[in-house]
C-alpha cells in the first residue's frame, strides 16, 4: 500500500497477529462480551443502510451488518486484515486497503447513514481527519458510532503522569503462544470529542459500558476490574444538517 502516513502505528503487529486474529476473534472476550455488546446497543436500525466498517480487522462487523441487510464498505490499513475481511464476507462489499490519515476520496460526499469505528481511532496520533472525512461522507444527520480507549484505562495502567499530553504507548498482548508488542496513541478526553464537535458533529450517548456475564465466566478477574475501572469508551454522534 502506497501513502502510509508517517504517524501510522501497529501495521507490523497486525501482520504477526493475523492468522490467530482470524481464528479467534470471534470468540476473544474482549471484543466478543464486552466491546461488541456495547457497540451493538448504540446501533440504529441498520436494514438498507450505507455504512462503513472503519478498520473492518477481521470483519466481524462487516459480516453482521451485511446479515442485516445494510450496504457495506469495509476499509483496514492492514493488508491481511483486508484480506481475511475479504474471506470472511466472499465479496458481497467493498474492502478496502486504506490509511485514516489520508482521503477516503473513493466515498462519495453525503453519501452514507452510519459510519462504524470499533477500536480504530486510538492508532490515530491526530483524529481530526478522519472526523472531518465522516463528516464530508455522512449524509445530513447521519451517524458515527465508535469505540476506543478509555483514558482512564490508559492513565492507570501505562502509569502515565500528563494526562493531558499525547502519547505513542507500547503494550504487550498475548495471542495464542505468542506475545506481540502493539502501538497506539493515548490522548486526552479532550483531543477526541472537540475534533468531533469541530468538524460538525453533536454527541448523542456516551457509553462506559460494563462486560456481560459472559466474560464474567471467561475472565471473572478482569471482569471486576472494569466494574470500576472501564477499558474503552463508547460514543454516539450525529452529523449536523
Amino acid at each position: 500500500m502506497e501513502n502510509i502516513h508517517k504517524d501510522t502505528v501497529s501495521i507490523k503487529s497486525y501482520d504477526e497477529m493475523a492468522t490467530y486474529y482470524e481464528n479467534y476473534v470471534d470468540t476473544k472476550p474482549w471484543n466478543a462480551y464486552y466491546e461488541r455488546p456495547a457497540v451493538l446497543s448504540l446501533l440504529p436500525e441498520i436494514k438498507n443502510k450505507k455504512i462503513l466498517d472503519v478498520g473492518c480487522a477481521g470483519g466481524w462487523y462487516t459480516k453482521y451488518l451485511l446479515d442485516h441487510g445494510a450496504d457495506v464498505t469495509a476499509i483496514d490499513v492492514n493488508k491481511n486484515m483486508v484480506e481475511i475481511t475479504k474471506k470472511r464476507v466472499q465479496d458481497k462489499c467493498p474492502v478496502i486497503q486504506t490509511d485514516l490519515n489520508n482521503k477516503l476520496d473513493f466515498i462519495k460526499d453525503d453519501s452514507l447513514d452510519i459510519v462504524l469505528a470499533s477500536l480504530v481511532l486510538h492508532y490515530l496520533k491526530d483524529v481530526t481527519n478522519a472526523f472531518a472525512e465522516f463528516n464530508r461522507i455522512l449524509k445530513p444527520e447521519g451517524e458515527i458510532i465508535f469505540s476506543i480507549h478509555h483514558p482512564l484505562m490508559e492513565i492507570l495502567h501505562f502509569k502515565r503522569e500528563n494526562y493531558m499530553a499525547i502519547e505513542l504507548l507500547e503494550d504487550e498482548w498475548t495471542m495464542g503462544e505468542e506475545k506481540i508488542k502493539v502501538q497506539f496513541y493515548r490522548k486526552p478526553i479532550n483531543k477526541i470529542l472537540q475534533p468531533l464537535i469541530d468538524n460538525g458533529f453533536y454527541i448523542e450517548n456516551v457509553l462506559e459500558a460494563e462486560p456481560t456475564n459472559e466474560f464474567k465466566e471467561k475472565l471473572p478477574e478482569a471482569y471486576e476490574r472494569l466494574l470500576k475501572r472501564p477499558n474503552f469508551l463508547f460514543i454516539k454522534a450525529k452529523k449536523m444538517k
